[in-house]
């Protein structure tokens, strides 16, 4: 391994932190609702970490926030952290919010495609949350997407879209002063 390597990794570590970091931050601005998923900038967190480090360090990234809220640091909403949280009622938006930064981390360069792609990433956390919740409160599909995702929908989707503007140039800023 040569010292370019082990630079490319230390930063892609310290990028990991750091994103895992600013997603918990953003889990902290919270509004509660009666149906116990809050409004937060959980979204906007994760869609921005992952279009600024890329599919890979996105995902590593919002991993590592799920697993050290699960082991109880406090970094869900709320001020929460532990296992029950994943297994409670927000718990398949956590785990959604991984296959989300996934797809937000895509670079294409098309950035109306990228946009695109980061909202199917959105849906797709949309449906792990509300099929767990669904179960959790033992209702249908339908009546969970009108109860934990409609409330959510077009705050979430323009996160998603300012993300996606926002990360273009943080990305050139990074490349400039750490050749990221």
């Amino acid at each position: 391994m040569d010292i370019k390597d082990t630079k490319s990794k230390t930063l892609r570590i310290v990028m990991c932190a750091l994103f895992a970091a600013i997603i918990a931050v953003s889990a902290q601005v919270t509004v509660p609702l009666p149906t116990n998923v809050p409004i937060t900038l959980h979204t906007f967190g994760v869609a921005l970490c992952a279009a600024v480090g890329g599919a890979f360090t996105g995902t590593v990234s919002t991993a590592v926030y799920v697993l050290i809220g699960a082991v109880g640091l406090p970094v869900f909403a709320g001020m929460k952290g532990g296992f029950a949280v994943l297994f409670g009622p927000t718990g398949g938006f956590l785990f959604g919010f991984i296959v989300m930064a996934f797809f937000c981390g895509l670079r294409m360069k098309n950035l109306p495609l990228r946009i695109a792609v980061s909202i199917g990433g959105l849906a797709l956390c949309y449906l792990c949350g509300a099929v767990q919740y669904a179960i959790l409160a033992q209702i249908d599909l339908i009546q969970s997407i009108v109860l934990v995702v409609l409330p959510f929908a077009v705050k979430d989707i323009l996160s998603v879209c300012a993300a996606q503007y926002m990360a273009i140039p943080i990305r050139k800023a990074l490349a400039k002063t750490i050749h990221y």
